[in-house]
């Protein structure tokens, strides 16, 4: 293991959901607008994983006004505060770019069925993590 792994291992949050492709999911962002800092939530569906370790990154879609919005999220970033997952899709496919030209009925995606209650699976709040020292 060399340094740079380190380096990465330390910074991974602790606590992060099992986010599949097709799950609606809610996001909660820290947005800084100049002093003050507010929680921004972003709900949409999960059309895209992407990397590994602290480098991994998931692509959420909704309509927003009758317009598409995507929203890449780093999934260790200390801007997310906390995200739930809604409802599990039932998808075939890793990437499901394919909703990009449907609209409205056909770009529903069937629910998964869950063993567990109905509540929505959410994470703690996330502590910050602590700096790693590397040795030379």
């Amino acid at each position: 293991m060399n340094r740079l792994e380190r380096l990465e291992r330390g910074l991974l949050k602790q606590s992060v959901p099992d986010v599949k492709i097709g799950a609606t999911v809610r996001v909660h962002v820290k947005i800084v607008e100049g002093e003050k800092e507010r929680i921004q939530v972003y709900e949409g569906v999960v059309i895209r994983k992407k990397g590994t370790r602290n480098r991994e990154t998931f692509t959420v879609r909704k309509v927003s006004y009758g317009v598409g919005v995507e929203r890449i999220f780093p999934v260790h970033s200390p801007y997310i505060t906390q995200i739930d997952v809604v409802r599990e899709g039932k998808v075939n496919r890793a990437k499901l770019y394919y909703l990009r030209e449907r609209t409205g009925q056909a770009a529903r995606i069937s629910e998964r069925e869950r063993s567990y209650p109905s509540e929505p699976k959410t994470t703690s709040p996330v502590e910050e993590p602590q700096p790693v020292k590397v040795e030379s």
